[in-house]
């Protein structure tokens, strides 16, 4: 999948440090060198506004393994393909062989447009080579032959897009989960300020944002809270936001002026329902009581607070945000259904997240992953070294894009290394 605002082609035209890393000559255990580099600031910063239509030309090492994965997608095509028209084929045979085939359409299509693309080169070579003398045929075949290249290369990087690694979970919405760590009331006061931040970025994203659950402290900052972000590719965007925030700043309860350093966890999940994880009514135990802190005379004279606890896994969620029973219940649901679902994948996947956590972090909320410093205005993200120096733009949800935009530069530089060194 490609995330809004961010393709291969908006970089490699862009930046020389880039283009080392598709060139022939180019190591992919080098490829940490491209994010630390000394302008890595500008780069990133630039990340979103740059376009253009130039395509990054992929090493030709890296050209020939892909070109092997293709030939075998083309062969097990044609194999399938012979398959499904074999009137004695059993149901079953045949069923399975047109789901593969469906799978494969999306690739076979970009093949055979990057075959005629080809083809198309190749005589237009053959061209040239013949008419050295006409020089008005040379520069319309040189023109049609640069044009050839340059689609070629963009099929080139369309079909590797296609055979990375994807996460399945990427396109879904997420539960973000906030709690306040070290730090007491400060800790509080600036969980409520991370929050309150993903909130401002998912409605400037276009991102639908419904609280679930705020537990306030006694100045008002959150002790918890949690919210569903709904939208295109959340869950892809926002999955390394997961782990420790770091804040160093004065505390509005010091006296001296003395700068503190308090911490919060972030955990983003994957958002799941009852099918993706089968929840079966006897393994619930639903309890109600009355809900406690605001709201008012009817909120703590109503059963309408929700507790649900999955018996198999200990797993209690606890909902009284609302004034409805019916929707605490929903909620508690999907917040229970969402952790039930990241444990699953967690399980699954371990092989995929041991290669995230060596590059990029595992996005485990113990993993410090950024500072927040107000006294020197800055916020630096330890997993790509990226320093920002307008906090309140990155705490109004603006210019969050900057590490996000890094992060899954990273992610797919690691794809690539990984398919390389795979092979």
């Amino acid at each position: 999948m490609r995330f809004r605002g961010f393709s291969w082609s908006n970089l490699a035209h862009h930046f020389k440090e880039f283009d080392h890393f598709f060139s022939p000559h180019s190591n992919f255990h080098h490829r940490r060198l491209f994010i630390q580099s000394p302008s890595r600031k500008s780069i990133f910063s630039d990340l979103r506004s740059y376009s253009t239509e130039l395509q990054p030309q992929l090493s030709s090492d890296l050209i020939t393994i892909m070109e092997k994965r293709l030939s075998s997608i083309e062969r097990r095509s044609a194999y399938l393909s012979g398959l499904v028209n074999q009137p004695e084929a059993l149901p079953a045979e045949y069923s399975r062989a047109n789901k593969e085939l469906r799978n494969l359409k999306g690739s076979m299509d970009l093949i055979k447009e990057l075959r005629t693309k080809q083809k198309d080169i190749e005589g237009l070579k053959a061209l040239m080579t013949e008419c050295p003398e006409d020089k008005e045929m040379l520069n319309m075949a040189t023109e049609e032959l640069s044009q050839a290249v340059e689609e070629e290369k963009r099929l080139q990087n369309q079909l590797l897009q296609s055979l990375l690694p994807k996460d399945d979970a990427d396109e879904r919405g997420c539960i973000l989960e906030v709690r306040a760590g070290t730090g007491g009331e400060e800790a509080s006061l600036f969980a409520m300020d991370i929050f309150k931040m993903y909130e401002r970025y998912s409605l400037k994203t276009g991102w639908k944002f419904d609280v679930v659950e705020i537990t306030e402290s006694d100045l008002k900052g959150y002790k918890e809270a949690s919210a569903a972000i709904s939208g295109a590719d959340v869950y892809g965007k926002l999955k390394f936001e997961s782990g420790i925030h770091r804040v160093q700043r004065v505390p509005v309860t010091e006296k001296s002026g003395r700068v503190h350093t308090s911490a919060v966890s972030v955990a983003i999940l994957p958002q799941a329902d009852e099918v993706d994880v089968q929840l079966r009514h006897e393994d619930l135990r639903i309890d109600t009581y009355r809900s406690g802190g605001s709201g008012g005379q009817h909120v703590n004279t109503t059963n309408s607070a929700v507790r649900i606890t999955h018996i198999p896994s200990g797993i209690t969620v606890s909902i009284q945000d609302e004034r409805s029973q019916h929707m605490n219940k929903a909620k508690a649901l999907k917040v229970l259904c969402a952790r039930l679902y990241e444990i699953e994948r967690s399980r699954i996947h371990t092989s995929r997240s041991k290669l995230r956590s060596e590059q990029i972090g595992s996005g485990d909320r113990s993993e410090r992953i950024r500072t927040y410093n107000f006294p020197q205005g800055r916020v630096t993200d330890h997993r790509v070294g990226i320093t920002h120096h307008s906090i309140n733009d990155v705490m109004q949800g603006e210019n969050l894009d900057i590490f996000i935009d890094a992060l899954l530069l990273q992610q797919e530089m690691d794809a690539v290394a990984s398919f390389s060194s795979e092979q």
